[in-house]
């Protein structure tokens, strides 16, 4: 077994520490944010992701979790660091790698200070090339020219999707590490040996641009559904049998994976892959038309909803969700945040009903997106369904967490399931509901 800092107690590393320490390796958690550091140590999570709370709790009891603000300290007692600090898009799309960078250079500083042998494995997404021209000389520069033990740096990009990411790393698509060579890869590999996965090393150039191309692609199948949806809409086709006939061919069309006509996408991963890989095309005069539309497209996708709701004529609106999806707490770049910043902004008096959100456990940059947004969510948040069903004469079904609850049959105003109707023509809304149920517990 091994020592293990993980730095950042975001949603990527505090599942990746707990599920290390489930596995019988020690954790120590990293975090600049006192707050959760002292949530973890106290055994609570300090995001909200489905059985995440008792994972914590169970391993901070057992000895193998405990977190520190101390960057030499956690060196100090590990011989792997998993880096998952936040790499947000700046405001041109270009990925954010100051946080990453005063990780690994505090990593060096302690190892110069301290020598010893050490991997160093970056879990954060991070553009194919940063990773050798620009973390590699920051780290050379910690260390020192004359740094007498082997430090490896490499990557191991993660798929956890946040709502179901404890499921997602115990049976994730493969494990992925990006190395000069597998020797230098098997100490990372050797996490992993609870995972039930086939697992591959490449080079890290690959391995980094593997994240981007699956996370560019789930967001250009949402893309595609939505705007087929919205063509059979206006043809008064159903969009919901035409994707589901198109999904019958898994030889060419790869996967019915979110190939289902439904609301914008959004969340701490897709938008910002697509910005980064646009941003990259743009400086290397590449065209690629049809990723660099894409947002475009989701935010008209967004507009489609507006208008459902303009033309009621209503004001009060009813919103069911809030995060991205069901199961977690995140609203970074949700859709339904922005959906409610501009119904509030013509003058709409909006209720949310989300028991994921909790605006006491909100943290970082989670906490801070809200407060630029929806500066007043305090006061548009329900604890109840029967509150926001007793204030709306127009109610939007956004994600998941609808489905706990018979809204059409309650509701005394009109009803829009933004996971539905924006393929359909609106008489056919509570056949689709079903139809979207069974399909999601298929």
């Amino acid at each position: 077994m091994s020592n293990v800092a993980v730095f950042g107690l975001g949603y990527v590393g505090c599942v990746t520490g707990a599920c290390l320490a489930k596995d019988g390796h020690t954790v120590i958690g990293v975090d600049i944010d006192q707050d959760k550091v002292a949530e973890i140590n106290a055994g609570q999570a300090p995001i909200r992701e489905n059985g995440l709370d008792e994972l914590v709790a169970a391993q901070v009891a057992a000895g193998r979790l405990r977190a520190t603000t101390d960057t030499a300290l956690a060196v100090a007692g590990s011989d792997v660091a998993m880096i998952a600090v936040g790499t947000p898009s700046m405001e041109d799309g270009s990925v954010t790698t100051h946080v990453l960078e005063s990780v690994i250079a505090g990593i060096g500083t302690a190892l110069r200070a301290a020598p010893k042998a050490y991997h160093v494995v970056i879990r954060s997404t991070l553009l194919p090339g940063l990773l050798e021209t620009q973390m590699q000389p920051i780290l050379d520069k910690a260390l020192g020219a004359d740094f007498p033990a082997d430090v490896v740096l490499c990557n191991n990009p993660e798929f956890l999707r946040e709502g179901s990411a404890l499921k997602d790393y115990y049976h994730p698509p493969y494990v992925l590490v990006g190395a000069d060579d597998e020797a230098q890869a098997q100490p990372v590999l050797d996490l992993y040996a609870a995972v039930d996965a086939k697992k591959f090393v490449t080079d890290s150039r690959t391995a980094a641009l593997v994240k981007y191309a699956c996370n560019n692609f789930h967001a250009v199948k949402v893309t595609f559904a939505n705007e087929i949806g919205a063509v059979a809409k206006a043809m008064g086709a159903d969009g919901h049998a035409v994707m589901k006939l198109v999904c019958e061919d898994t030889k060419l069309n790869i996967s019915p994976a979110y190939m289902r006509p439904g609301f914008a996408f959004g969340g701490s991963c897709l938008p910002k892959d697509l910005r980064a890989i646009s941003r990259f095309a743009e400086h290397e005069a590449l065209r690629l038309n049809m990723l660099s539309s894409v947002m475009a497209s989701n935010e008209s996708q967004l507009k489609r909803a507006l208008k459902l709701v303009r033309d009621t004529g209503r004001k009060q609106i009813g919103l069911v969700g809030l995060s991205f999806k069901n199961g977690t707490d995140d609203l970074r770049e949700s859709p339904m945040v922005e959906l409610v910043e501009t119904l509030t902004g013509w003058g709409h008096q909006v209720k949310i009903y989300d028991p994921n959100v909790t605006l006491g456990r909100l943290r970082g940059r989670n906490l801070s997106y809200i407060d630029r947004h929806l500066p007043h969510l305090a006061q548009m948040l329900v604890s109840e369904p029967s509150e926001v069903l007793d204030h709306a004469e127009v109610l939007l079904l956004c994600t998941d967490v609808a489905d706990a609850h018979d809204w059409r049959a309650e509701a005394s105003g009109r009803v829009f399931d933004l996971r539905t109707d924006l393929a359909r023509p609106v008489s056919d809304a509570s056949e689709a509901l079903a139809e979207a149920r069974a399909a999601r517990a298929a």
